[in-house]
């Protein structure tokens, strides 16, 4: 628990700072790892698909890490550990509202609400938790950084990966230009085959990769030689 549960003092003073991720794979009990198990197979698999792979194994790391900074800013000097992946399990809930609001989830398997009522009423809950101010307030303070950060992720992620690509595309480029130069053919990377690319990856993080057509698929393919 020492070593790897998220302490804020030991991230803060003793630059623990692998805490900021494997804290997530810790759990307080059986049940506590099948329930989070069981969420995220269900509502994570649903947005795995719709996704990719990619994009979800992005959104549950900086989630995560999301999740444990807010820990650190409200209680920088605590000694308590915070454990569990409840806080990339409440982003990916509102993930899932913000893309299917109107899909119905059953709260405890009993109560049918609609999926952007899950998630109001959960934030509603995980607030008045956190400002009593108990110790299981910084749990409540992971699920809220969760939250905030699973909406900014799935609000601007897409448009910050497109930019980030685009960098990485622009020093590739340069990269190819000076090994062109020394004699070494490559394929060209053209600005228009970057733009088209950077369209198909929008319409993959929002339909899925089985929404793309056989000469998409060509493209990704001829892209992905490229660049290797």
């Amino acid at each position: 628990m020492d070593t790897f549960g998220l302490i804020p003092v030991l991230v803060v003073k003793g630059h623990f700072y692998w805490q900021l991720l494997t804290y997530q794979f810790l759990h307080g009990g059986l049940f506590h790892w099948l329930f989070n198990m069981f969420i995220l197979w269900t509502v994570g698999g649903m947005l795995e698909n719709q996704w990719g792979s990619g994009f979800f194994l992005r959104f549950c790391l900086v989630t995560s890490i999301g999740s444990a900074l807010c820990v650190i800013a409200f209680a920088p000097h605590s000694y308590i550990p915070v454990i569990g992946l409840s806080g990339t399990l409440f982003a990916l809930l509102v993930a899932f509202a913000m893309l299917y609001p109107d899909s119905v989830m059953y709260l405890y398997f009993l109560i049918p609400v609609k999926a952007w009522q899950a998630a109001a009423l959960f934030a509603f809950i995980e607030f008045f938790a956190a400002i009593e101010g108990r110790n299981a307030a910084l749990t409540s303070i992971a699920h809220l950084g969760g939250m905030l950060f699973g909406y900014l992720y799935v609000k601007f992620g897409s448009e910050i990966e497109r930019h980030g690509s685009r960098f990485v595309d622009h020093f590739g480029s340069l990269a190819a230009f000076k090994r062109k130069k020394t004699g070494v053919t490559l394929h060209e990377v053209t600005n228009d085959l970057v733009s088209e690319v950077d369209r198909i990856l929008d319409k993959v993080s929002r339909q899925g990769s089985d929404s793309l057509t056989p000469k998409e698929k060509e493209i990704m393919n001829r892209y992905t030689k490229m660049r290797h």
